[in-house]
Parts: C-alpha cells; sequence; structure tokens
C-alpha cells in the first residue's frame, strides 16, 4: 500500500485531470485491470466554504459540481475518485487509476505512463498562465518610491 502523501499525490494529479487527457496516456500503459463499480461514476453537488481574509469566520461560498466513482479489482482493493465538474468517465477511470495504483508491482508503470506526464502537463499550464498573468502585471512607481 502506497503512503497517504504519495497517493493523494496521484489522486490530485487524476483529479485535475480530463478523460481524454487520462485515456491518451493509458494508450501507451499497461492495461488496467478489470474493476466492479460499487458507487457512481454520480454528479451531485458539494456546498463550498470560504473565510473572509482566509482567516475569518466561515462561511457558505455556493455550490460546485462534482462526480465521484468508486471501483473494485478482482483482488479486492478498491479505488476511489472525485472530480470537479460532470465528466463521469474522467471519475471512473481515475478510480480504477487509483485502485490499480495501489498494487505496489504495477505502481512505477502506471506512474511513469499516466500520473507523472499527466503531472507535468498540468505543472506546464500553471507555469504558461502564471507566465501570462505576469506579462499584464502593472507596477505603480510612484507607490513604491514613496515608501
Amino acid at each position: 500500500m502506497a503512503d497517504n502523501t504519495e497517493r493523494q499525490r496521484w489522486m490530485g494529479v487524476l483529479a485535475k485531470s480530463n478523460a481524454v487527457a487520462i485515456e491518451a496516456r493509458l494508450a501507451d500503459a499497461p492495461a488496467l485491470p478489470p474493476h466492479t463499480r460499487l458507487r457512481g461514476p454520480e454528479t451531485g453537488l458539494v456546498m463550498v466554504r470560504g473565510r473572509a481574509g482566509g482567516d475569518g469566520a466561515p462561511f457558505n461560498l455556493g455550490e460546485m459540481t462534482v462526480t465521484r466513482c468508486a471501483v473494485r479489482l478482482a483482488d479486492g482493493t478498491v479505488g476511489h475518485a472525485y472530480l470537479a465538474g460532470r465528466d463521469a468517465r474522467a471519475a471512473e477511470l481515475a478510480a480504477a487509476l487509483d485502485a490499480a495504483l495501489q498494487d505496489p508491482a504495477r505502481r512505477p508503470a502506471l506512474m511513469a505512463a499516466v500520473v507523472e506526464p499527466l503531472a507535468a502537463a498540468q505543472s506546464e499550464a500553471r507555469e504558461r498562465e502564471a507566465r501570462r498573468a505576469a506579462a499584464t502585471r502593472v507596477r505603480f512607481l510612484a507607490m513604491e518610491t514613496t515608501r
């Protein structure tokens, strides 16, 4: 069984991926073991809570659409997935991958073929967005020089 931080990492990467991206990476990976659905994929709403200023009193910000799925492999390993949005296929693939990644024999190949490339693509997209935002940054020199 993987330690919690490693599992949190791969589940975070899978939760931020869509079905097209996961399926594209699975094409170059070892086949996933057969699974049966325990729950879903089901789409519903969750309440998002916020805090004023990050540390104030909590308040209900609004609702968010979430899709969840749980699967079981033939060996009894259970995989779970919760994703923002309505991508039922991505939720099922993420749950199946979560279950398969819990097997130490399967983990290295699936991490190298699926999770690491997805994580790299997500990191590149974040960096690209940060560069784009930085290009529009406005510096108020008058404010900086009077401090």
